[in-house]
């Protein structure tokens, strides 16, 4: 048991993504919302102390970023993930997923194929298209209950004019940490071709016991690599905004500050430069606590599908709070399933199909929330198959 995490403040009425959007995303006020990405655990005490000291100072003018939050993000990815880059190397952004337009805007050309592996994140899959790129689908394998590259079909994506990769690691939604051996598989093609590989890393800290995140930049010198992290996941911050990108060529944080600069956004808010530093300078206990709290979750998560919902398996995830629910043994279509889980269970989760084709048959659940939440999730479904 920990106070942190077994309780929750109440986030209604508080313009709440996660729980005041529930009437518009699923027809009902009244879901167990597990579905968006973002936690309800109180943020650490460190994060809600830099803020409320900003906060004590009474302007709010235009913002500059400190050296000290370069060294912040440097120091986090040295000891964290034994990763050293220049301070130089880094670029702040408003957020990986306007990150991620930027690269291609950046570092491809109109019509150029940009490559993604769904079952995956949703904008990555829109992404190419709105920015008029070629997207093109890699599919992940899933064999003997666990996801792979489809490293051959990389080659096909790679002759069809693939110039970028979008890389998910850890992989949202399926909860893979792809280990180094699977990472030099896929920059060995990506190198061979040319492609450019730009890796969401935002999951990065998320990690259970047995599993390592390895930074994809660290393994290759050869493959234009540039990395997006974030502490908004770890801390459970998202509403900020900040992240950033570690781009090692001088040429192309240009192109891609340029792509910043067609929109004039700017990532510079004082509250989110407040919370950014903090939580790397002074989060680490809080989110190993957090890592042991969300694995006994998973744990349970686990352990009462097994015994009392066999027609619901979980893809094991090795990182992330998110789990991969394999719902295909119930035999409804995508709308049955999601009307299922919304109007008999009263849970709302995000369904697999918003991950791409792969992801029919699936559904999506967020367990950063207490446990006793999820397990009444579990209940209600559970109750609800009887029904």
């Amino acid at each position: 048991m920990d106070p942190r995490f077994d309780s929750a403040p109440d986030r209604q009425h508080t313009a709440s993504l996660k729980y005041d959007a529930r009437q518009a995303v699923f027809g009902r006020d009244d879901v167990i919302p597990l579905w968006v990405a973002d936690m309800d655990f109180a943020v650490p005490d460190a994060v809600q102390r830099a803020l409320t000291q900003r906060a004590a100072h009474p302007v709010f003018g235009y913002t500059v970023f400190p050296a000290s939050l370069n060294d912040a993000l440097m120091h986090w990815l040295a000891t964290r993930h034994h990763w050293h880059i220049a301070g130089g190397s880094i670029l702040f952004c408003p957020g990986v997923v306007p990150s991620l337009h930027a690269c291609i805007m950046g570092l491809t050309q109109p019509g150029e194929g940009v490559i993604v592996q769904p079952p995956v994140y949703a904008p990555f899959l829109t992404a190419a298209e709105i920015c008029r790129r070629k997207p093109l689908l890699n599919p992940l394998k899933l064999e003997a209950g666990r996801y792979t590259f489809d490293l051959e079909d990389l080659e096909r994506c790679a002759h069809d004019g693939g110039r970028m990769l979008i890389l998910c690691s850890p992989h949202n939604p399926v909860g893979r940490v792809w280990q180094r051996e699977e990472l030099q598989g896929l920059l060995a093609v990506c190198e061979q071709h040319d492609i450019t590989v730009v890796s969401d890393e935002i999951h990065a800290d998320l990690i259970y016991p047995g599993y390592r995140h390895v930074p994809l930049a660290t393994m290759n010198d050869k493959v234009k690599i540039v990395t997006a992290v974030a502490p908004s996941k770890t801390f459970n911050i998202p509403g900020l905004g900040l992240s950033a990108l570690v781009v090692h060529e001088a040429a192309d944080r240009k192109a891609i500050t340029q792509a910043f600069d067609t929109l004039h956004v700017s990532a510079s808010n004082p509250f989110s430069i407040a919370a950014f530093e903090a939580a790397y300078r002074e989060g680490a206990p809080w989110l190993d606590d957090l890592m042991e709290y969300l694995s006994g979750t998973r744990d349970m998560v686990r352990d009462y599908l097994h015994q009392r919902l066999r027609q619901i398996r979980m893809i094991e995830p090795e990182g992330t709070y998110l789990l991969w629910l394999d719902c295909r043994a119930m035999g409804l279509s995508d709308k049955q399933l999601k009307d299922f889980f919304v109007q008999k269970a009263g849970v709302g989760l995000s369904p697999g199909a918003m991950f791409g084709i792969e992801g029919s048959g699936y559904m999506r659940m967020n367990i950063g929330a207490p446990r006793s939440v999820i397990l009444q999730a579990l209940q209600n479904i559970s109750a609800a198959l009887r029904v």
